[in-house]
């Protein structure tokens, strides 16, 4: 009698495998030239960081983890996720990751006992990136500009961005008392999942696929509603810095994500018309996760992961980084970040692999970080030069710096020559 594959797992042969290395191939090469570096985490991992990661009332903790007790009675999981995963060994090695912004991806073997379906497995494989150690928006916008431009680069058409906010521990607890009282008096138009949801973790209705569910809370309230200041300006922030990138977006007051770790933003890509299976990739902020996994203190970080099976399936059958920077950008004040941050995803757009700090750090401590990025060029934005229209150009190579005009530092870092 011949053995079978485990039902929910799949062999990957030629020439399958050989998509498959190609898109990992093209995401690393993505990763590098936005300064990501690979980590590689255990598929084993103790129970107890999922159930605090990800949250016991989701249904990846409740139905879906595969959970078994060692020989010596300790509870590991395969792991069903990859964040909660990178986070852990985040803090279990964060000397060793250097100076924030840390920015990590990762590419591997994902596992839940859930329905085997088109385009999900129970081992199904993620390609995900996390960026810790800056709350700043521009690294919201970083983040989906880098996800918006590599699904693009894979080929594939007609996605849309839809993001949202769901707020911080200032203003979420009015939202979630008011969502309650929402729901309680729509209890009996509930699945019975749902109605236990309402009561231990009311955001989790809203991310419930069910039509009936879909139909009972159509007119729920928006966490938008209940934003406090500092969330509501975070928010019109990143959305101000993707409209700076170029990258597309619609606001979607209904998402929440699956997972309990996220606030503030949230996002997914989708394809419109695909009915409830219409993400491609999704992703979110967590700053508090780190403290949630034991660590001493808040760590700020945002991340994503695509369904790589769901990717191929989309894309058809047509369908390594050094960590060198190319140019660093320096700002003399905080208000040329966001004219630095547009010149940087234009670099970054034309393949140049281009770093800046995004929190307003003194110039000692840029020029610090621009030597250790190991930059070719250091481009300065000061008050007086952009006033001028210029810039300061420094060869860190020769040691030599010279103002010349904006444009023709960016023809110059493009490789485009000069015209006439």
């Amino acid at each position: 009698m011949t053995l079978a594959t485990v039902r929910g797992m799949k062999d990957i042969l030629p020439p399958e495998s050989e998509r498959w290395a190609a898109l990992e191939a093209s995401f690393r090469d993505h990763a590098g030239r936005y300064g990501f570096r690979e980590i590689r985490t255990p598929l084993l991992e103790r129970t107890e960081l999922f159930a605090r990661a990800v949250g016991e009332t989701t249904d990846i903790v409740e139905k879906e983890m595969y959970t078994f007790t060692d020989r010596s009675g300790e509870s590991l999981t395969v792991r069903p996720e990859g964040t909660a995963s990178v986070v852990r060994a985040y803090l279990d090695h964060r000397p060793a990751a250097g100076e924030g912004p840390v920015r990590l991806f990762y590419i591997g073997p994902m596992f839940r006992h859930e329905r085997p379906q088109k385009g999900r497995m129970r081992q199904f494989h993620q390609l995900g990136a996390e960026l810790f150690g800056t709350d700043a928006p521009y690294a919201d916008a970083e983040t989906m500009a880098f996800l918006h431009g590599f699904l693009a680069g894979a080929g594939l058409r007609g996605i849309s961005l839809e993001i949202n906010s769901l707020g911080d521990p200032e203003c979420r607890p009015a939202y979630h008392a008011r969502l309650t009282e929402y729901l309680a008096s729509r209890d009996g138009e509930l699945c019975d999942d749902c109605r236990r949801r309402r009561v231990r973790n009311p955001l989790r209705v809203l991310d419930c696929k069910s039509e009936r569910c879909v139909r009972a809370t159509a007119d729920a309230p928006s966490a938008l509603d209940f934003l406090c200041g500092p969330c509501r300006d975070h928010f019109a922030a990143v959305e101000s810095a993707l409209s700076s990138a170029g990258v597309p977006f619609t606001r979607n007051a209904r998402m929440v994500r699956g997972l309990d770790y996220y606030r503030r933003t949230t996002f997914e890509f989708v394809i419109p018309g695909m009915g409830a299976q219409n993400t491609v990739a999704a992703g979110g902020r967590y700053d508090g996760l780190a403290q949630l996994l034991g660590g001493k203190e808040r760590v700020p970080a945002i991340g994503f992961a695509i369904g790589m099976e769901r990717l191929l399936m989309l894309l058809g059958e047509g369908g390594g980084a050094s960590p060198a920077a190319d140019v660093f950008l320096v700002t003399t004040s905080a208000a040329l970040l966001p004219e630095a941050f547009r010149r940087k995803m234009d670099l970054v757009a034309a393949g140049v692999r281009a770093e800046m700090d995004y929190d307003g750090r003194s110039l000692k401590s840029q020029f610090r970080r621009a030597d250790r990025s190991g930059a070719k060029v250091v481009l300065v934005l000061g008050e007086e030069e952009w006033g001028r229209g210029a810039v300061g150009y420094r060869d860190m190579a020769k040691g030599i710096q010279e103002e010349i005009p904006a444009e023709e530092a960016m023809r110059r870092l493009r490789g485009v020559p000069k015209e006439g």
